[in-house]
């Protein structure tokens, strides 16, 4: 795994983690779900400090423990770390707006999500208003 593992993960590098982890959960990372991601670190005020360059060593982490045979545990583990609370549903906002970036959600995709929902803990009712935004903004 990367030497850059050893430096704690940011809040930010946690939210890149959960974007890069939904797109490469059906093993085809697609390019409007590249842009998605790219979109999001470039114009949303979370991301106004990061480090752009962190993204590669951070989807490489993601890789990695995707590679491993309890790589998803150790995801969450380290999100739930490096992660404050407050930025859960945000997390799971961004999960759902790089799933549905395709225009389709394929059922790796919709496991991976219902993942995120139960370690994030997020409110059942949340997430339905958080699914429907990410569907109205992706509808073609």
């Amino acid at each position: 795994m990367s030497q850059d593992i050893l430096t704690p993960l940011t809040p930010q590098d946690c939210l890149v983690a959960v974007m890069v982890a939904v797109s490469a959960s059906d093993e085809n990372i697609r390019t409007a779900e590249l842009v998605k991601i790219q979109s999001a670190v470039n114009h949303l005020p979370v991301f106004a400090e990061y480090d752009i360059d962190r993204m590669k060593i951070v989807s490489q982490i993601v890789f990695d423990l995707f590679e491993q045979e309890d790589g998803l545990a150790a995801l969450f583990g380290l999100v739930r770390d490096n992660l404050p609370e407050r930025f859960f549903e945000t997390a799971y906002a961004l999960a759902c707006d790089v799933a549905a970036a395709d225009g389709s959600l394929a059922e790796p995709e919709l496991r991976l999500l219902e993942e995120i929902r139960y370690e994030l803990t997020i409110d059942r009712l949340h997430a339905a208003g958080i699914e429907r935004g990410a569907r109205a903004r992706h509808i073609s």
